[in-house]
């Protein structure tokens, strides 16, 4: 199953690469066998075939043969504290979970199942066990802390880039549906319950359109409007959104309703198009907790 510390030794010195026995370890060493720790074997050697070509130098060479597939799925699946959590980790932290010792096919597609899955997979070691089934989980060691710097936390990134984007395509669609689902979807990834004030949803849309020419709280039309997203070229559709916060639930519809009529009373769709825009579509956002409602308003 891998190489124990005499076998790495006796590699190591081999071929004159003693010296780097304590590199090999921090890197490739931490895996158990019952009571027995060992190396990665594939990496060990790649990393002496290596030493020989050109020079000793170490690097993650498992993230060069694993796909990682069923992590980026569970990382599509994910919420925030998943993210957290792997930021913990990547603290040389730990964290505590349930770990299921046999995971069948079936049982991989279920988010409850990642950590189980990164210990049965080796992305994760056990430091300690808790009672039966409970784990006390740690990295194993820098090419697999690697991985996670380099691409899980990567895919974290680019699956919530893709989000957004969608978020921005389905509102130039006028597609309230898709917008709403999205949206509701990144809340859900990235809010507390906490986070229940109108001036907080405003910044969380801000972030939501970084890499958009966006203008926020600036007078316009016959008001200071809340957000507008203005297309790269003037022949494309500009949005205008305006936000409330609403005090429960049953208040969405008709706070959302209420930010359309703003937008509408203060001129805000006109004042887009007095600046050369040739569409522009506008909608209310209303919010409470991890729900939205959007609703739409076009120029008569």
């Amino acid at each position: 199953f891998g190489f124990t510390q005499q076998e790495v030794n006796e590699l190591l010195n081999e071929y004159n690469f003693l010296e780097q026995k304590d590199e090999v370890k921090e890197w490739y060493d931490g895996y158990l066998f019952g009571s027995t720790e060992i190396y990665n074997p594939w990496s060990v050697l790649k990393y002496v075939l290596k030493a020989i070509q050109s020079k000793p130098e170490p690097e993650s060479f498992w993230a060069n043969t694993s796909s990682n597939e069923l992590v980026v799925n569970y990382i599509k699946q994910s919420d925030q504290v998943l993210h957290d959590e792997f930021e913990i980790l990547m603290q040389g932290k730990s964290i505590i979970k349930d770990i299921k010792p046999e995971l069948t096919y079936r049982d991989m597609d279920n988010i409850n199942n990642v950590y189980s899955f990164l210990l049965l997979t080796g992305y994760l070691k056990i430091k300690r066990q808790v009672n039966k089934y409970t784990y006390e989980l740690i990295i194993p060691n820098k090419e697999v802390y690697e991985i996670y710097h380099q691409s899980f936390m990567d895919y974290f990134t680019e699956y919530k880039a893709s989000k957004k984007n969608k978020f921005v395509e389905a509102l130039k669609q006028e597609d309230i549906v898709q917008a709403s689902t999205i949206l509701v979807s990144l809340m859900k990834k990235s809010l507390s319950f906490y986070d229940n004030y109108e001036s907080f949803y405003h910044g969380f849309l801000l972030g939501l359109l970084d890499n958009y020419q966006v203008e926020s709280n600036r007078e316009f039309g016959d008001g200071r409007l809340d957000i507008v997203i203005y297309p790269e070229i003037f022949q494309d559709k500009a949005i205008v959104i305006e936000c409330k916060h609403s005090k429960n639930a049953d208040y969405l519809l008709k706070d959302s309703q209420e930010a359309i009529k703003q937008i509408h009373d203060n001129h805000y769709l006109e004042g887009v198009l007095e600046k050369g825009y040739q569409d522009v579509v506008g909608y209310g956002i209303s919010f409470f907790k991890k729900q939205c409602y959007i609703t739409k308003i076009n120029i008569n």
